[in-house]
């Protein structure tokens, strides 16, 4: 290197000087040069290896590699000036300094950035002729997106060819960043998807506002082009970015809100420390529950459910995370009382999250008894073991499906409010439920099956084109129902969820996401409304309207109370559920809960009144 610097040292300077003079300089000035040139080399290059040029990085030198080498040669000229004064050697004309500076600075540059923006150039025309690359936008011409596009640029057959960078500020238009222009604004997309061919969108610009992404959702909804976003976790690491980051878009950032956070410090104090119970452990919300408490420190973690295989696998998991925490699978079910007050006895838990529960809508409509047996008696026995045990804290999973249900399952969770209001009013425990809409990603929500529709070619099926619900991902959900449910603000807290969501919209959304159109690639067919199902739900009925925000995210509503003759009622469902008397159960579910419009119309003289008897709650 510092041989190779000699040299162009040596070729700036004869440059310089013949430039200066216009051809060969006279013979006073050749002598100059003789003199002058060993102490200007001898200057140069001990400058170049005290700043460390003379060890090099051909593939890593940036910017600051530059800014060293300009800084190295001008110190270096300066100190040569101040030798040459004080050694009286023959003095060199200033132009020819300056010229002989420029000169060297520009060939040093060169030679150390030249092999790397050749390899650059090669790189990428690699892989714009490889088989199977893709050609790719980057949404964000800031620093992620710098930083995003080097990596890309760094590898020899990686799977995108970026053609250039899209973003909203006007003053980055026509520039360029690491050799690739600013095309336009972000509103330019579909020209520019059309143009150069982009089957990728890559969004790098951390915690973009889920409406911006909408917008480019629907900017490229025509395109038949797939997206990939940096995720918001990663914009504290912008030094460590790189391709690897990159996640597939999915509905979670589509959500018509910010992304809700939590304080892990107040959750770890709720938690640390106690007999954790949850019912329905291996279920969606349930295992859910039990990885954020698991992340906690309780003394014990214990998961009751009738699903024997996923049980298996939740705690398998949990021990590998949590080697430290005694975690307990029981298989039980919760209609059989004496199988609960057997693990409450032995486990003598703290808290208990009772997320058991049959939710499918159309499948309960067509066994009502069933559902009434497993979400409100089921429901009664988890409460009445935590009653007998001594539970401080018994927190229920609930549904907006119980606000003015038009199904039996929506019914039955509205009647497993009023149990536990009930049994909490001659009990110790706090008992609280939290009621919140649709999780995206659960079992049997819509985006799995939309997915699988999509990937046999459709079509996807919607009910209705004016369906929609409220969404939340698992993880959102959860952590507001452990801080909700422990941190003792009622007997019925709301999660907040933002503005309800178009089934429709988000159905076009998936397609769009798997890189496909809409209608032309996979078509849409509305099926019609299933059997107790809505076209919208609400969080609150009219008498629950008086609520307080306590939170962020998360409200507390005071509801009516159960009605005087609650138990006599609760005997005749359970006797009607016993007996499989599915027109019963529909009349007794009416007569319990006034705003229940059931999709199944129980006829009127099918079943008498029976006397009031005493319920056997043990």
């Amino acid at each position: 290197m510092l041989f190779l610097d000699a040299l162009l040292t040596t070729a700036s300077l004869c440059a310089a000087m013949m430039l200066r003079f216009e051809g060969l300089p006279p013979a006073r000035w050749q002598t100059a040069i003789i003199h002058g040139l060993p102490m200007l080399l001898l200057v140069r290059l001990g400058m170049l290896g005290g700043f460390g040029l003379h060890r090099w990085s051909f593939r890593g030198a940036g910017l600051s590699e530059a800014g060293r080498l300009v800084a190295a040669n001008l110190v270096a000229t300066i100190a040569f000036e101040a030798l040459r004064s004080f050694f009286f050697f023959d003095r060199l004309p200033r132009a020819v300094v300056a010229i002989e500076l420029l000169f060297t600075t520009a060939l040093m540059g060169a030679h150390r950035f030249a092999p790397r923006l050749v390899r650059q150039w090669y790189l990428d025309r690699q892989r714009s002729r490889a088989s199977g690359t893709q050609w790719a936008l980057i949404v964000g011409a800031g620093s992620a997106g710098d930083l995003l596009l080097r990596d890309l640029l760094s590898t020899r057959y990686g799977p995108w060819h970026v053609v250039g960078f899209v973003d909203d500020d006007p003053a980055k238009h026509g520039t360029h960043l690491n050799g690739k222009p600013v095309l336009g604004p972000i509103d330019a997309l579909p020209d520019l998807v059309r143009k150069h061919r982009v089957t990728q969108v890559l969004i790098a610009i951390p915690r973009l506002p889920s409406e911006r992404i909408r917008r480019i959702l629907d900017l490229c909804r025509d395109q038949g082009v797939r997206f990939k976003l940096i995720p918001a976790s990663f914009v504290y690491l912008d030094q460590r970015i790189t391709a690897a980051m990159l996640h597939d878009l999915s509905p979670e950032h589509l959500l018509p809100r910010e992304a809700i956070t939590f304080d892990r410090e107040e959750a770890r104090k709720l938690v640390t420390g106690r007999r954790i119970l949850v019912t329905g452990g291996a279920g969606s919300i349930g295992s859910e529950i039990a990885r954020q408490v698991a992340e906690h420190g309780p003394a014990s973690l214990v998961l009751l459910d009738i699903n024997e295989n996923e049980l298996y696998l939740l705690v398998r998991q949990l021990q590998e995370r949590h080697p430290e925490l005694p975690v307990s699978a029981l298989v039980g079910d919760i209609r059989d009382l004496d199988r609960l007050m057997r693990v409450g006895r032995e486990h003598a838990p703290q808290y208990v999250f009772h997320a058991a529960a049959h939710k499918h809508v159309p499948l309960m409509e067509d066994a009502p008894e069933e559902a009434i047996k497993n979400n409100v008696f089921g429901t009664l026995n988890v409460a009445l073991m935590a009653d007998a045990c001594g539970v401080e804290r018994f927190v229920l999973i609930s549904t907006d499906k119980a606000v003015h249900p038009t199904s039996v399952m929506g019914a039955s969770k509205r009647l497993a409010e009023m149990v536990i209001r009930d049994v909490a009013a001659r009990s110790s425990t706090a008992f609280t439920a939290v009621r919140f809409g649709n999780v995206l990603g659960s079992a049997g929500s819509v985006v799995p099956i939309f997915k699988q529709q999509i990937s046999r070619g459709g079509p996807v099926t919607v009910t209705h084109p004016d369906c929609t619900r409220y969404f939340m991902t698992i993880p959102e959900a959860v952590g507001l129902v452990v801080l909700a449910g422990l941190g003792g603000y009622g007997e019925l807290c709301i999660l907040d969820m933002g503005a309800p969501v178009r089934i429709s919209e988000l159905a076009e959304n998936t397609i769009s996401l798997a890189g496909l159109v809409p209608g032309r690639d996979i078509p849409i067919v509305y099926t019609g409304l299933r059997p107790g199902e809505k076209l919208e739900e609400t969080l609150l009925s009219e008498e629950e309207e008086r609520t307080q925000q306590v939170r962020n995210h998360i409200k507390v509503a005071r509801g009516s109370a159960p009605p005087r003759d609650f138990q006599a009622r609760l005997a005749q469902l359970e006797r009607a559920a016993r007996t499989g008397d599915v027109e019963a159960v529909i009349r007794v579910l009416r007569r319990l809960i006034p705003t229940y419009t059931p999709a199944r119309q129980a006829s009127p003289n099918h079943v008498k009144d029976e006397a009031p008897q005493p319920f056997d709650a043990r």
